[in-house]
């Protein structure tokens, strides 16, 4: 390692960075940044070596940050950048906060996130009701505030959080708002498909809208702890019915609006609802969806199968459809315009327990019936308001866009939830991001002056392969924060998004959770350390990941394997609805003692954590476990690959093949030449073992309206089982499927 400049030579001039990447010679591009923060880095680094901390079982993967230059770790060859002083490219490993950014951060340092995190986990009941007595309380929690089993061999998987306390998430997300002057703050920021369709609601005048809401629910037969199934677009009413429901103590249970009518029977059938909240119709883009045939034909189903609903509460989507080409059932059928307006703008709050459940999310098993993820309302609203607030660095002047939909854990935690219990204002869009073209989501980022912006990796590569004008041709001055969500997102796609749409001076909170954790888990804390693109970085408050082998036995230091925790956290799913023995067997039974996230992992020398994708997504080639996720990123670093999705298919001498499907950048030919260059790509960045045995061109990839790839799909096309691709209804675009079977031999 070359040693860095002394503080006295260089004061107040520009010096290079002396840290350069494992792959760089000596003589490739070095970086320049501002001399006192090389020095202050510098000086940081051998004070923290003074002054290392004791470690424990529990802290050893993260006190590595404090061996670090900055903080970050002793990297033996190092290339940064800092926010706003240059872009990053390939050879920048490192990507560190400005002094202006960590200074006005919430956690601001590696030492103060350390600290913090020591706590979090050596007395995790202390560390969370300090936090949790920040929110309104009916009545104080039993002590202790957590009590849990994590091992099915002692007996039942159990998980409690502030058991015996008496909340209720609706009043904290609105009532605390208000009391505390926020009243005339906007708290929803709308924008339907159509550009110039918008509207706004204070807080205030949310509560409103709840209330009546609320009231209308409770008069028609709805109480505490009975379902309602909401199956809306991404309206305002959509938060509206969700936190309608959580005032009474109803538990709500959203169904995408994009599920065909087969799919909402099922979760209509399983949690019996009393009402079903839709609307008549939604535009995506320039298509009008009527959702309304698709909810009559799911309550048909339904019948069938024993279970009648009562009441379909549907609002007049009238900028899609008018109500009078609205198919309707008399008795049953109720305009939301008719009767809800009439309730009174007051309702009595239903105080709960913490552990009584708050909502149902089904998430679509591999196999069987979709499984009904269970939340609670003590230890979820606690957790979901405070993994917003610092990973996102959130502060009240903010305005915040998730482009999530409601209908997925993302909507429920970082777009209603973790958001309003934090006082912010929300972007809520109803359409498209690429309607009517790629430069929708820049335009609603300078109108309602977006300063956090959070999306899918799916979205940034799709809108990778347009024009950077589209992004460019828009100001985007407004936004600090960038985030992302719902796959790993591979190195290139990070750089463009910090590079293009963040200017390179907003850093990204790539977050991994899932639907079953209800909050982040592993997240960059913007302004607390270094991040390296496409690495999820540092586990957040009061999570224990570790990495284990196939025995389910920890593996220490530098290494991949499966991901898993230990210990719970406030907002863990607490069972599968109606079925606890498949919750024990799904997420306890592979590895006991360990809650098992069937997620691969990576963690690097220095402590960092990348995701390498669900374990079936690792396939394993003549014993080599390669996570399609590597394969991924290295196939779209290719200049002529836009995005790409890889599957395992069965191979006679290597046990798993890779089958990479690639979309390549507009207007591109497909060529042989080319398709031995992205197989070149590959062998290079991760080895010959890891190079695809075909490759299959992709004109699109078949994904849901959320943006998610459906890989269920890709492998049987793959596999050439095409009578078994099953459901396709919640495509964005069916006829993609078409297209890849046709190209499946050229």
């Amino acid at each position: 390692m070359q040693t860095p400049v002394s503080n006295s030579k260089f004061v107040g001039s520009r010096v290079p960075f002396l840290f350069l990447n494992n792959k760089q010679s000596p003589d490739r591009r070095i970086t320049s940044i501002s001399t006192s923060c090389v020095c202050s880095i510098w000086n940081n680094y051998h004070y923290k070596r003074r002054t290392r901390m004791a470690t424990d079982n529990k802290l050893r993967h993260v006190t590595s940050m404090l061996e670090l230059p900055s903080g970050a770790g002793k990297f033996s060859a190092l290339h940064a950048v800092i926010l706003g002083e240059a872009l990053a490219s390939e050879e920048n490993d490192l990507i560190f906060p400005s002094d202006d950014f960590a200074r006005q951060a919430h956690v601001s340092s590696p030492q103060q996130y350390l600290e913090m995190y020591k706590r979090s986990v050596e007395d995790p009941a202390g560390f969370w009701s300090d936090i949790a007595s920040q929110f309104y309380w009916k009545k104080k929690w039993d002590q202790p505030a957590c009590s849990e089993n994590f091992d099915f061999r002692k007996g039942n998987i159990s998980i409690q959080w502030f058991k015996g306390g008496l909340t209720n998430i609706c009043y904290n997300c609105l009532d605390r708002n208000i009391e505390s002057g926020n009243a005339d703050k906007i708290a929803i920021y709308w924008e339907g498909n159509d550009p110039g369709l918008e509207d706004s609601l204070t807080y205030s005048q949310l509560l409103d809208r709840v209330c009546q809401l609320s009231n209308y629910l409770k008069d028609v037969g709805v109480k505490k702890g009975d379902a309602v199934v909401i199956y809306l677009p991404m309206l305002m009413e959509l938060p509206i019915a969700m936190l309608a429901c959580a005032r009474i103590g109803a538990v709500h249970s959203v169904v995408f609006a994009g599920f065909s009518s087969e799919s909402l029977a099922q979760r209509i059938v399983d949690c019996k609802p009393k009402v079903v909240i839709t609307c008549n119709a939604v535009k995506r883009g320039a298509k009008a969806i009527h959702l309304k045939d698709i909810v009559d034909a799911a309550l048909a189903e339904s019948a069938k199968n024993g279970i009648s609903v009562d009441v379909c509460l549907t609002y007049e989507n009238e900028n899609a459809m008018k109500r009078e080409g609205t198919k309707w059932q008399e008795g049953r059928d109720v305009w939301w315009q008719d009767f809800v307006p009439k309730y009174p703008t007051t309702c009595e709050v239903e105080w709960v327990d913490a552990e009584d459940p708050l909502f149902l999310l089904y998430t679509s098993g591999s196999t069987g019936k979709p499984k009904g993820v269970l939340h609670t309302t003590g230890g979820y609203m606690v957790y979901s308001a405070t993994t917003f607030k610092y990973a996102f660095d959130y502060k009240p002047s903010d305005v915040y866009w998730c482009t999530a939909d409601c209908g997925w854990i993302t909507g429920h935690s970082y777009v209603t939830y973790g958001p309003m219990l934090n006082g912010a204002s929300v972007v809520v869009f109803e359409g498209t991001p690429t309607y009517p073209d790629a430069g929708r989501c820049w335009d609603i980022v300078d109108k309602f002056k977006v300063t956090i912006f959070y999306t899918a990796p799916t979205l940034v590569r799709s809108l990778m392969r347009e024009s950077d004008k589209f992004v460019t041709r828009y100001s985007r001055k407004s936004l600090r924060v960038l985030g992302s969500v719902g796959e790993p997102i591979n190195p290139s796609a990070w750089r463009w998004f910090f590079n293009v749409v963040g200017d390179s001076r907003c850093p990204i909170s790539d977050t991994w959770w899932q639907t079953e954790t209800g909050g982040f888990m592993i997240t960059p804390l913007p302004g607390a350390w270094p991040q390296k693109p496409g690495s999820a970085t540092f586990p957040f408050f009061g999570v224990q990941p570790v990495i284990v082998d196939e025995k389910g036995v920890e593996i220490e230091g530098e290494c991949s394997g499966y991901l898993c925790l230990k210990s719970s956290w406030p907002g863990a799913f607490r069972t599968l609805y109606g079925d606890h023995e498949r919750y024990e067997t799904t997420y306890f039974k592979p590895f006991a003692g360990y809650y098992f996230t069937g997620d691969g992992c990576s963690r690097d020398k220095d402590g960092y954590h990348w995701l390498t994708g669900r374990v079936d997504d690792v396939i394993n080639v003549s014993g080599h476990r390669i996570g399609t996720a590597e394969v991924e990123s290295a196939l779209v670093s290719h200049p002529k690959c836009a995005e790409a999705a890889v599957v395992g298919v069965e191979h006679e001498v290597k046990g798993q093949g890779i089958y990479a499907f690639v979309t390549l950048v507009e207007g591109e030919p497909y060529s042989e030449e080319l398709r031995k260059s992205l197989i070149l790509t590959v062998r290079k960045q991760i080895g010959a073992f890891a190079a695809p045995d075909k490759i299959h061109w992709a004109p699109g990839l078949p994904k849901t309206r959320s943006g998610k790839i459906m890989r269920r799909i890709l492998r049987k096309i793959a596999s050439k089982q095409l009578d078994e691709l099953g459901d396709t209804s919640t495509l964005a675009e069916p006829h993609v499927v078409e297209q890849l079977i046709e190209l499946a031999d050229c």
